[in-house]
């Protein structure tokens, strides 16, 4: 039986996340996964249903959930269902709801210097996720994140400089890819994929494809 996942796509447009669901869909797909997507967060209402996928994918930059889906979310998270994502997609998409952001392991606070290139680099090279990648250089936005410490960390960067003034930003090491548990569910986190070209560079898909993957319930 193929393993099932939602994909719930919407909240700010200038992430693409329709664009960006197709890229991911189409991957997870050729996988065997059967994925459903929604542009809608009425999908949180419903938490029996939720309950029938293997893993959810939130895809909504900035938007909120009610005190009920919020509920729902996590408690079908703590019960075994995988939660997966990317960029502002997930780490960036209901800043208002604390809880979720208890349960990603990380919130986005800023991209100092807006789009450029840095280095990405790969500190765990025996996960699933990880196996077999080398480090890269991406033209993209660079997270700086508020952080779970119990995160366990894949890949970093270092932050070079100081944009914008913040003099405190230079050398400091910021999580790009992550894992943790929630209960009994497993959470992968990636802060990259701004867009669907960025999505698309074939180590970023690699990575995000496998951490759906691993993820699954």
């Amino acid at each position: 039986m193929k393993k099932k996942a939602l994909i719930v796509s919407g909240g700010w447009d200038g992430h693409r996340p329709q664009e960006c669901a197709e890229i991911i869909i189409k991957s997870l797909e050729a996988r065997n996964i059967l994925v459903t997507p929604t542009e809608t967060l009425e999908s949180f209402d419903k938490p029996a249903e939720l309950l029938e996928y293997d893993v959810i994918i939130p895809n909504w930059t900035m938007g909120k959930l009610t005190a009920d889906q919020e509920k729902n979310l996590m408690a079908a998270i703590r019960s075994g269902v995988g939660l997966a994502g990317w960029h502002g997609g997930m780490g960036d998409a209901f800043r208002e709801n604390s809880a979720y952001q208890f349960m990603t392991g990380g919130q986005f606070v800023s991209h100092p210097g807006n789009i450029k290139p840095y280095q990405v680099h790969f500190q765990v090279q025996d996960h699933f996720i990880t196996r077999g990648l080398s480090d890269f250089e991406i033209t993209t936005e660079q997270y700086f994140m508020h952080v779970d410490p119990s995160i366990h960390v894949l890949a970093n960067t270092v932050f070079k400089g100081s944009p914008e003034g913040m003099d405190w930003v230079n050398e400091v090491k910021m999580p790009v890819l992550w894992t943790k548990t929630y209960g009994k569910g497993k959470v992968f986190y990636s802060s990259i994929g701004h867009q669907p070209d960025t999505l698309s560079h074939p180590t970023v898909l690699e990575f995000t494809t496998r951490g759906v993957e691993w993820a699954l319930k």
